[in-house]
């Protein structure tokens, strides 16, 4: 009995191992047989019926929602196939094909991936663990697909077990390109990283940068988050909000999630430009709601939905705004648009979804174009399958010029670079194999061809990069309104390398510019000239405007600090949009206050030739020889005429020779004038003094010329040693806002300080001198007025020190000027105007006689003075209060005067008053 029990489990067992493993008829899109085969993973239908909330049973559901654009992708992937088939690339070698519909869900491309790497020619459809798969040979040699990301990475991570090659046609996660996680997976399309780059660059290229962005709730759509976070970031884009919709559409919370969105979008009043990454479904629902709620925004589109036909033919689309997105790069797709239109004549067995459309389209035969694809999904909803309509005439017409409108070219063009890639690849690993047997070659090793294949396709080369991306770039898209038809045409290129727009024609450029009219931003632009001050918001997009400070401008709009002019060249307003150069000033020749200055040198200059030319021929007259010879006048007028000519150099633009040159003139020449004028009140003290000692001294130091030569030889020592050790030189002023005062810089305040000051000592020493000697007679008293002339010099230059020291700008230079003017102006005149007065006006007294007979009165006064003075002292100390007369009758005072050598013409007779005057006044005429 036990045997018996025994023999029949095993039976049991043999027979349930014998039986062959058979997939359901409806998991089974499309086969054909071939030397090697080629797996397809495509989402034909949009998502799994259930009556249930949850699955219950692992069990494969019936998919529902007939896509045609994906439809027509998989007959993309059978026409490539069909054409390298019928060409020279594989001769001998023929490809089939085995192709699942994925309904958008995971598992169910999960599913089909296992059937993918099922042991080939096995009576069981089983994927057998083993540690080691290198000679492992699998159904199926390569896999095209899948479109989702989130199923692409899936699949993935099933095909990594044998490294079989998965080449999608538009999966753009970017997380793909990973080959540590993803080692197997390669792509026809760029990842999203470029896509969300372009987006960014697009967004702050138009002016934006307050938006709102729209995923799904899956890998791609996180990811996708993620990366246009970052690049926003780089561009100064915010993101005013995310909002995230369930990616299974058989999530019963879609619809209230998408009315939530579209409340966001209403509240946003400040975003008008939304980027949404969705697929195509979940886009359609998107806008038929927010059709109608009047939601008119700026939609940018990825390249998911980007051209999808199903969406631009819904009613009223246009009312939604405008559409901006990305699309993979077309190609030339002729030769499909030709497959399509003969379709009808395209065998249908083994091809279940050609079967369903034609069902559908049977159903839909009188719909109009605009209702088409929504009569096709309402009706795939339905109970309709595959076996209850076998006997369908097949002889019925096709709508392919509707057909053709649900294409998309990038796509298309996406898949037929994935299969010619498979296909140079097999041709470079069959060169060496035999690839009719089945055992040729194991996926391992077609990958490792693949990742270095390179072909071309329309004379463009195409090969994949080290992360297995074939990086074809974008085509930017516009939706417009074409004889009441939403059209999708091309406005410009997008190049990932060197990450730039490229655009077409001068209208494309036009529609750029439209694009810039829309705003979309949190806070008021701020203008050229303002800087952006953020506020308490958490968003860098939200801020105040500002004006830029003094010295400071922005020169663009929207900028986040002011920039900062050179203070010392350049200066700026408040609110400035640009730095002006400082306006570079000195004492011009234009300049009015220079030009009557300079009036005034050249009025002294010619005072001082008049006065040149009246001594001369005057030369022989009293006032001519009593001012001190004739060699000291000239040498006088000529330091005037330097020091006149001094006040040349400090007017014009300064140079380094005018700033040397002019304070060593006029010093120099000013010392030497002061010098000879020195010599002059000592040879008029000396002249004129009744004081036996003080005339002693005088006649020791009276030396003319050694007096003059060390005057100035003191002088030129020190401007000397300050040319040599710290000459002036021309200095740039800036510490003023908006300009650059050019002015001298004296070198040494000391050496300059030096100068003045010595010219102050001698012009004291000879203001005390000439002091002394002012009681002269009353038509030649020079000596008066020589002490009139230093006082205006010290007047003069007693108040420049503090003025010149709080004197700033262009007109420094004019109160050293004037100064000068004044003190040569008061010396010039006080020496020589009266003399010339005398000379021309008064020349009765410009005689010899006139001259002595001023002389004697004044010696007979002074003598007089002198004796009563010396009899008073007398008397006082002889107590006595009355003078006796002297034998002769000759008063006391002359005899005291005769002591002092001065004889009296009081009571002298007539006649003997000219004899007895000249003793005398002679000897000191000669000396005056």
């Amino acid at each position: 009995m036990a045997l018996l029990i025994v023999l029949i489990t095993c039976c049991v067992i043999i027979l349930a191992t014998s039986q062959p493993c058979r997939s359901p008829d409806d998991f089974v899109a499309a086969t054909s047989p071939g030397h090697v085969m080629i797996g397809g993973l495509f989402a034909i239908h949009d998502k799994m019926l259930s009556s249930e909330d949850y699955p219950r049973r692992p069990d494969i559901r019936k998919c529902v929602g007939f896509e045609i654009s994906v439809f027509l992708q998989m007959l993309a992937m059978i026409h490539s196939i069909e054409m390298i088939n019928n060409s020279t690339l594989l001769p001998g070698v023929k490809l089939g094909y085995e192709i699942y519909d994925t309904c958008a869900e995971v598992t169910v491309a999960m599913a089909a991936a296992l059937r993918f790497l099922s042991k080939f020619n096995c009576s069981r459809e089983i994927v057998e663990l083993k540690c080691d798969y290198s000679s492992y040979i699998p159904r199926v040699k390569a896999v095209i697909g899948a479109g989702y990301s989130e199923i692409s990475m899936a699949v993935s991570r099933i095909l990594n077990l044998q490294l079989m090659p998965q080449v999608s046609y538009k999966s753009t996660a970017e997380i793909l390109s990973d080959k540590i996680r993803f080692p197997s997976f390669l792509r026809t399309v760029p990842s999203d990283f470029y896509q969300t780059k372009a987006m960014a660059h697009l967004i702050q290229k138009s002016g934006w940068n307050w938006v709102g962005i729209i995923t799904t709730d899956d890998d791609y759509g996180r990811l996708a988050l993620d990366t246009f976070a970052i690049q926003t970031m780089a561009n100064n884009v915010c993101i005013a909000f995310e909002e995230v919709i369930p990616a299974f559409l058989s999530d019963d919370t879609i619809e209230t999630r998408i009315n939530q969105t579209l409340e966001k979008i209403i509240a946003e009043a400040h975003v008008n430009v939304i980027v949404v990454f969705l697929g195509q479904v979940h886009v359609f629902n998107l806008f038929s709601k927010a059709i109608e709620r009047n939601v008119n925004k700026v939609w940018i589109a990825s390249d998911n939905w980007s051209t999808a036909t199903k969406i631009t033919t819904i009613p009223n689309v246009k009312r939604i705004g405008k559409v901006v997105g990305f699309s993979f790069r077309k190609g030339n797709v002729s030769s499909f648009r030709s497959f399509v239109q003969s379709l009808h004549m395209f065998p249908r067995d083994h091809n279940k979804p050609l079967n369903e459309y034609a069902i559908l389209l049977s159903a839909c035969a009188h719909v109009k174009d605009s209702d088409f694809s929504q009569c096709i999904s309402d009706h795939s909803h339905g109970t309709l399958a595959y076996e209850a309509h076998k006997d369908t005439d097949r002889n019925f017409s096709l709508r392919n010029d509707i057909l053709w409108d649900y294409t998309e070219p990038g796509l298309v063009h996406s898949i037929q670079l994935a299969m010619f890639a498979l296909g140079y690849a097999l041709r470079d690993l069959c060169q060496a194999r035999d690839c009719q047997k089945p055992n040729a070659f194991q996926p391992w090793e077609l990958l490792g061809v693949l990742k270095n294949v390179t072909f071309t396709d329309g004379g463009e080369l195409f090969h994949f990069d080290t992360h297995g991306d074939i990086n074809t770039g974008y085509d930017v898209v516009l939706w417009k309104e074409i004889n009441g038809h939403m059209a999708i045409t091309k406005i410009a290129q997008y190049d990932l390398k060197h990450d730039v727009f490229t655009v077409t024609n001068q209208e494309t450029k036009n529609e750029f510019r439209n694009l810039k009219q829309i705003q979309s931003k949190c806070s008021k632009e701020c203008s050229p000239g303002q800087m952006k001050k953020t506020t308490k918001s958490q968003h860098t997009c939200c801020y105040e405007c500002v004006n830029c400070p003094e010295n400071h401008y922005t020169n663009q709009t929207d900028m986040d600090h002011c920039l900062s002019c050179n203070n010392k060249t350049h200066w700026a307003p408040v609110k400035s949009t640009t730095c002006f150069e400082k306006e570079v000033e000195y004492l011009n020749w234009n300049d009015s206050l220079a030009i009557l200055l300079l009036a005034l040198s050249l009025l002294g200059i010619v005072f001082v030739l008049a006065v040149g030319i009246i001594f001369t021929r005057n030369l022989n007259t009293p006032v001519v020889k009593s001012s001190g010879g004739l060699m000291v006048c000239y040498v006088i007028l000529l330091c005037h005429f330097l020091n006149f000519a001094s006040t040349g150099f400090f007017v014009g633009e300064p140079q380094d020779f005018t700033c040397k040159t002019r304070q060593t003139l006029f010093g120099m020449s000013f010392t030497l004038c002061i010098s000879c004028i020195l010599t002059k009140s000592l040879k008029i003290l000396l002249a004129f003094s009744f004081d036996p000692k003080l005339q002693n001294v005088l006649k020791c130091i009276y030396k003319p010329v050694l007096i003059i030569f060390t005057c100035t030889g003191v002088q030129v020592v020190i401007c000397t040693l300050w040319l040599i050790f710290a000459a002036p030189a021309v200095e740039e002023n800036m510490s003023l806002p908006r300009v650059i005062i050019l002015q001298c810089g004296e070198g040494s305040l000391l050496a300059f300080g030096t100068m003045l000051g010595y010219i102050a000592i001698l012009a004291f020493i000879c203001f005390i001198f000439a002091y002394k000697g002012r009681k002269l007679p009353e038509n030649y008293n020079e000596a008066k007025f020589i002490t009139f002339g230093m006082l205006i010099y010290f007047i003069a230059w007693i108040p420049f020190i503090p003025v010149y020291a709080t004197t700033f700008g262009k007109y420094l230079p004019a109160v050293e000027l004037i100064v000068i003017l004044i003190s040569n102006y008061g010396i010039l005149c006080c020496t020589f105007f009266p003399k010339c007065y005398v000379i021309l006006c008064k020349q009765n007294t410009n005689t010899k006689s006139a001259f002595l007979k001023m002389i004697y009165s004044y010696s007979s006064h002074s003598a007089d003075s002198l004796a009563t003075s010396h009899v008073s002292l007398v008397s006082t100390k002889s107590n006595i209060t009355t003078a006796t007369p002297s034998s002769g009758g000759q008063p006391a005072a002359w005899q005291k005067s005769k002591d002092l050598q001065i004889p009296s013409c009081a009571h002298t007779g007539k006649e003997n008053a000219t004899s007895a005057c000249k003793t005398w006044p002679r000897k000191r005429t000669s000396s005056i």
